[in-house]
């Protein structure tokens, strides 16, 4: 029978009440006394010099307050990166400035140039709109590939050239690997795309920043998933403003797929603005902005190898690829394409050697950075593309050379520097082939091809890496952060809980989840529970949300809290019942003593906390509130496997997906409904990428698909109804609730499932086609069975 609450019970989603009813309240919907305007007026070049910007018709304009062109930030710091990489050769990564707003040149279609602030929004704009400005135009650097080429021009004139940095991992293992490629029996080759993606949140970015003179206190409220890091480098990298100063809001935030972990240039500047203006500013981006100036995921191109010896056994794994930086280091870009992705390239197989070559590259483009996923969904594609194209070279069947390399013995540690603590492959491998009734698929495909429709079937399994962590290693590793999670917990007199977590929820249901963790922990009804986060003024010091690392780490330090917690109130339940210490249990809301009927209610033990007129206080202070930080020991490890079906129709290439199931292992469960929905949107997005978005840049650097018009999101019924599992449970052995993470496992293992389908399907028809890079538009795939 399902739970009626607590860990494991579908406890619907206390916060959709107010989102379903109009009343959630989003930085869109603060507006403040005085409160101005600001508009950028973006470069409409992707490369050139900025020869002048005259303002003077502008600022003669109605209502407008003040504009700032980048002589206004001289000497202001510009935006930091958090994450160092340091190459091959042990050099640290090129590192180049970024403005707030553009000086001396442009490097991206969208890049700030001016910021007119006004008292309406519209003053603002038209205030823009007669700016004159006048660039020199250079040759944009588009090409990856071809930006590292000598005499290339250089994005940044001060650096030595376009590359980032040149990355290799296992350095050591690199002429193991080599060698294994000159004795392997087989070798599979292949060439892929990684495609550009927009993340499209509900909510576009918005950024309000006010200014206290009577205090000096600044106040940015902001659509962020990690608030505390946008105050940690907002005020100590870029504006110089101390902690105990500035204060940092993220109110409800309508989902942020990763966009919205960075801190950006309108944030510090809507801060600075206030400050300067003596006012509130308040900027709200467009759709048009969004894409022009969200930070952009994935565009990686890769070739991956695969060695295999005379038994199909996977000997070597060899990679190379080009990531694109865009033209700016974004927050933690640099780590994407290196730890949050070399370090899967084992995936689920016991491959031992393998080396992992990257090349980030600086790009006349928006900047790159964390999507869904981040470095994972790219591991897992190159891996999983070439394994089932290893199976069809070899004439074996897809789904039977997994399953011989797949890990079976845990803890597993992987030639790529991580270790697997718990797995079970051929587990979900079993409840997908029950799922997907493999067994019926000819049967299937005969009738599509009665209907003059091919029918293809693909799989995939993929493992990722959640709740990044240690601190000490993701320091060494190029971390400028600490990668722990924090919560408080308050018990009120009246027996009701307050939970002040790090952590932040942008759609996930933390307010929902997190609850039921500590009502179970001490048998209270989860409406007693009460779960603030993302003000930087009354939560402590967290990380954030990203990387599937909530409930993992945001969720331990909320057990550890919670355990402080009541272990405190055993000590005064101790004193009530006049028992030992050792002896007090609690269980479903109440104290007792071992082996007796005597008992005490929680609400009389938190009561007395606050009352303490009967227990000792030299043993005992009063009071009842506890804070704990966590700092994970290894990452968790989700894994899983896909199955899709596809229909293509050979006239146009028109791509149907007829069936998709999702077996997942996401280690203990603490709310199976919101799970299910995780995995529902994170499918939804990576099929997005397989047959649909792709962000395309002209040779001019001119962003082609920079609206709805040009860019195709999915929809309704581009998706099947997709069929979820994850009672596959192997709990993670180093978190006390063990939790790994469900996250972004959807937009992980779609893409490759999607992909290995439509290419089963057309050779079903004989065609000679081993490989189509995403999107799977019609126009590609016909002209692939051409």
């Amino acid at each position: 029978m399902p739970k009626d609450g607590g860990i494991g019970a579908s406890s619907k989603r206390r916060e959709d009440v107010r989102f379903l009813t109009g009343a959630g309240n989003y930085t869109d919907d603060i507006n403040m006394r005085g409160q101005a305007y600001v508009h950028f007026l973006r470069s409409d070049i992707a490369h050139g010099t900025i020869t002048n910007i005259d303002t003077a018709a502008a600022a003669a304009m109605p209502g407008v307050v003040r504009i700032f062109t980048g002589s206004d930030f001289e000497g202001v710091g510009g935006m930091p990166c958090g994450w160092q990489v340091t190459d091959k050769y042990g050099q640290p990564m090129q590192e180049p400035a970024h403005p707030i707003l553009a000086q001396g040149k442009v490097r991206h279609v969208g890049e700030p140039i001016a910021a007119v602030v006004a008292d309406t929004y519209e003053q603002a704009r038209d205030a823009a709109e007669a700016i004159v400005v006048d660039i020199d135009e250079l040759p944009a650097v588009v090409d990856m590939k071809a930006a590292l080429h000598d005499g290339a021009t250089k994005v940044h004139d001060d650096l030595d050239n376009n590359l980032c940095y040149d990355w290799g991992f296992v350095e050591e293992n690199k002429d193991a690997v080599n060698k294994a490629f000159e004795d392997a029996a087989h070798v599979t080759s292949l060439e892929l795309v990684n495609n550009r993606l927009v993340a499209n949140p509900m909510e576009p970015r918005v950024a309000v920043g006010d200014y206290a003179r009577g205090t000096g206190d600044s106040t940015l409220y902001t659509t962020s998933q990690n608030p505390h890091v946008i105050r940690l480098l907002m005020g100590a990298f870029v504006l110089g403003i101390p902690e105990h100063k500035l204060r940092v809001v993220a109110p409800d935030v309508g989902g942020g797929f990763g966009t919205k972990i960075f801190h950006y240039q309108e944030e510090a500047f809507c801060t600075f603005a206030a400050k300067a203006c003596n006012r509130p500013v308040k900027w709200t981006s467009s759709r048009t902005e969004a894409f022009i100036s969200d930070a952009h995921g994935r565009d990686h191109v890769t070739k991956i190898e695969l060695a295999l010896d005379a038994d199909n056994n996977f000997t070597a794994i060899r990679t190379e690829t080009h990531a694109n930086m865009g033209a700016y280091l974004s927050t933690f870009a640099p780590s994407v394409p290196t730890w949050l992705h070399g370090t899967l390239m084992a995936g689920n197989y016991k491959t031992p050697l393998i080396y992992v070559n990257v090349k980030a590259v600086f790009t006349n483009t928006v900047p790159v950075d964390a999507y869904r996923g981040a470095g994972r969904p790219e591991a897992t594609f190159q891996l999983e593309r070439v394994v089932d194209m290893a199976a069809r070279e070899l004439g074996v069947d897809p789904i039977a050379l997994r399953r011989q390399n797949f890990i079976t013995e845990f803890p597993y540690a992987t030639p790529v520097a991580v270790e697997y603590d718990t797995g079970d492959y051929h587990g979900t491998m079993d409840k997908l082939e029950e799922m997907g009734d493999f067994a019926g698929f000819a049967a299937r495909r005969a009738e599509s091809e009665k209907n003059g429709k091919l029918r293809g079937l693909g799989v995939n399994c993929y493992i990722e890496a959640c709740g990044i962590a240690p601190s000490n290693l993701v320091g060494q590793l190029g971390a400028r952060a600490g990668l722990y999670e924090s919560a408080t917990v308050r018990v009120n007199a009246t027996g009701g809980l307050v939970v002040m977590t790090g952590s932040h929820s942008h759609g996930q249901g933390h307010e929902t989840s997190f609850a039921q963790v500590v009502a179970e922990m001490i048998g209270i009804d989860e409406n007693m529970v009460e779960i603030v986060h993302g003000d930087t003024a009354n939560t402590p010091m967290g990380m954030g949300t990203y990387g599937s690392r909530s409930i993992a780490v945001g969720g331990s330090a909320m057990v550890r809290a919670t355990e402080k917690i009541i272990n405190k109130a055993k000590k005064i339940a101790s004193h009530l019942l006049e028992a030992s210490e050792a002896d007090i249990e609690l269980k479903d809301g109440a104290f007792s003593v071992a082996g007796t009927d005597k008992s005490v209610a929680w609400g009389d033990v938190t009561l007395a906390a606050y009352v303490p007129h009967n227990y000792p206080l030299e043993d005992i202070e009063p009071g009842l509130e506890e804070t704990a930080f966590y700092d994970p020991s290894n990452f968790t490890y989700p894994s899983g496997a896909y199955a899709c079906e596809v229909e293509v129709d050979p006239d146009t290439g028109k791509v149907t997906i007829d069936r998709f199931a999702a077996a997942d292992d996401f280690g203990n469960i603490i709310n199976p409904m919101i799970v299910t929905g995780q995995v529902h949107g994170g499918i939804a997005q990576g099929i997005g990428q397989a047959l649909l978005e792709n962000c395309a840049y002209d040779e001019n650097g001119q962003l082609l698909s920079a609206s709805y018009m040009d860019y195709a999101m999915p929809r309704a019924d581009d998706l099947p109804m997709f069929d979820v599992d994850h009672s596959s449970q192997t709990p993670c052995t180093h978190n006390p609730l063990g939790v790994k993470g469900c996250g972004e496992a959807g937009a992980i293992g779609s893409p490759p499932a999607v992909v290995n389908a439509v290419v089963d399907a057309l050779q079903s028809a004989g065609k000679d086609v081993t490989h189509i890079d995403m999107p799977l538009s019609p126009d590609r795939v016909w002209e692939a069975m051409q």
